[in-house]
């Protein structure tokens, strides 16, 4: 599996040309957001470093303006500190096999496998993930937006294709969405997806689920790689049905 070089000037480069008000459809444009990045378990001396997966998730907002003009926003998140890491709080075990975790400051909360392991990611909010099988992972990130709902974006496949192929897979893998769906949770909406990424040596299958509320863009990915999906596809849509956004 290729490496990402790591980056310590990440920046995310999120562009938007704005389109009629009638069809009320997302434009992307330009290269895709796919900086470089690292991980580290946690408590682990500082050489037990490893290149992480380059399907790992990148999560970008695109904003659109009133103007039909292009919206440029960069973007530059720092490894999350102990002491940042001190604002969220982990809960027990809250479903057989899983363990929660609610970020009250950014004001969200889902489940993850337990045995995952919390690493450092450049870019993302919080990640886990299997130190066995690398891509079997869960990753969420917010970008602050002006939207109000994730409907003003357009319908879920359409905002799920463009977030799949311009985001959050590489342009050099193939992919596929197999499904996206609008849901409600407490009067909010969610849009939730099921995609493939095909690279030369591996197939990601991913799950995806994405909302607005207290002035955010969330979106929260998990998946494994396809020979292993029967056996994980089950857990992992426990961990997208778990998210949840409150008051933050």
């Amino acid at each position: 599996m290729a490496a990402l070089q790591n980056s310590p000037a990440l920046q995310k480069r999120l562009l938007l040309s704005a389109t009629s008000s009638s069809s009320n459809k997302v434009a992307l444009q330009g290269p895709a957001c796919f900086p470089g990045f690292y991980y580290r378990r946690r408590n682990f001396p500082p050489q037990t470093r490893a290149e992480a997966s380059p399907s790992t998730q990148q999560a970008c907002f695109l904003e659109r303006s009133g103007r039909r003009q292009a919206v440029v926003l960069g973007v530059i998140a720092p490894c999350l500190s102990l002491s940042q890491a001190n604002s969220a709080s982990f809960a027990a075990e809250a479903i057989k096999g899983f363990l929660a975790v609610s970020d009250k400051k950014d004001g969200y909360s889902f489940v993850y496998p337990f045995g995952w392991q919390e690493v450092i990611v450049q870019g993302q909010d919080k990640v886990f993930k299997d130190v066995i099988e690398p891509l079997e992972s869960v990753s969420i990130n917010t970008i602050p937006t002006s939207k109000q709902d994730i409907r003003e974006l357009g319908p879920p496949q359409e905002v799920a294709n463009a977030l799949i192929r311009k985001v959050l897979a590489p342009p050099s893998q193939k992919v596929k969405l197999v499904e996206a769906l609008e849901r409600d949770v407490d009067g909010k909406a969610y849009y939730t997806f099921e995609f493939t990424a095909q690279a030369p040596n591996f197939t990601r299958h991913a799950l995806g689920a994405i909302t607005i509320g207290n002035g955010k863009f969330y979106t929260l990915t998990t998946g494994a790689n396809e020979r292993r999906w029967e056996k994980m596809k089950d857990k992992l849509h426990t961990v997208v049905e778990s998210f949840k956004i409150s008051a933050a």
